[in-house]
């Protein structure tokens, strides 16, 4: 069976999931958050991450042409995520084949609509789409692996005179399955769509994994932080680098502060600030897991 034939039978299989309308609440899948999956750099990045503990493996690759997917382009992940949730609670049926406009993701992940916005959404799904991941993540033995692509395909449509309709992608099983488990997907402050630094938002999604809103906080070592973020950076680079995110305090929902240990290492603690509640029901609903 030829690959052509193998996308079309899987498009044919799945049940076509039209966008929902709305200002939903952004959720994120938490083994996104927790782990190296996309590049942090807005320069294209081919060097592979390979990231490995006693219990995880994750190898990510990227093609010549189009880079590896990056912490921008999660994005959209974070926009389909929602939608899936928020079908799910609403008790409508989802689908991994998913439509929507350029401009409701846009809009939705804060994003400005003219047609240089439209063309690096369309650079992100190229991204999306051609980057492979292989992850031990969620398989049912240790030495199993399971290669993916963040997007299967992606389509733009059109009706029958060619006036364009919007855009079509297939999301793959694996962060399907997992933002259908609940345990798994969190609610993320608006604000996030707003930080600019790769690094920064990557530093985000960790605290808000980890951190959540214990109140005694949470706290990791930049050396152990270094090798979550599969930064290319140096680590005396990465670390002055986190030393000037804590300076600004620009993480939304959350105080930082760098501590040193008894043999000079330095170590990232956050803990939950209050915020204000107007803007906590623009973001979190009923359900919501905080």
């Amino acid at each position: 069976m030829t690959s052509r034939h193998k996308r079309a039978s899987e498009r044919d299989q799945l049940d076509l999931f039209r966008a929902l309308p709305g200002d939903l609440a952004p959720r994120d899948a938490q083994d996104l958050m927790a782990y190296p999956f996309f590049s942090l750099a807005k320069s294209k990045r081919v060097q592979p991450i390979d990231y490995r503990t006693r219990t995880v493996a994750i190898r990510v690759e990227a093609v010549p042409d189009h880079g590896m997917a990056t912490i921008w382009d999660a994005d959209v992940l974070i926009w389909a995520a929602s939608q899936i949730v928020e079908a799910r609670d609403a008790g409508l049926k989802s689908s991994r084949l998913m439509a929507a406009t350029p401009y409701e993701i846009l809009t939705f992940v804060g994003r400005g609509t003219g047609a240089r916005d439209y063309g690096r959404l369309k650079a992100a799904l190229d991204r999306l789409q051609s980057t492979s991941v292989l992850t031990s993540i969620r398989q049912p033995a240790e030495r199993r692996r399971h290669r993916f692509s963040w997007i299967n395909e992606w389509k733009e449509t059109a009706d029958a005179i060619g006036r364009p309709l919007g855009l079509e992608l297939i999301l793959p099983d694996w962060f399907y399955a997992g933002v259908l488990d609940d345990a798994l997907v969190l609610t993320i402050d608006r604000a996030y769509f707003d930080l600019t630094g790769g690094l920064e938002r990557w530093l985000y999604r960790v605290v808000r994994k980890h951190g959540g809103r214990q109140a005694g906080g949470w706290s990791f070592d930049f050396p152990h932080l270094h090798a979550k973020s599969g930064s290319l950076s140096p680590l005396k680079h990465f670390a002055y680098d986190v030393r000037e995110i804590v300076r600004r305090q620009t993480l939304p929902g959350y105080r930082l502060v760098v501590e040193r240990g008894p043999r000079g290492i330095e170590r990232l603690v956050f803990t939950p600030v209050s915020r204000d509640p107007a803007t906590l029901h623009q973001t979190v609903r009923p359900g919501d897991k905080l």
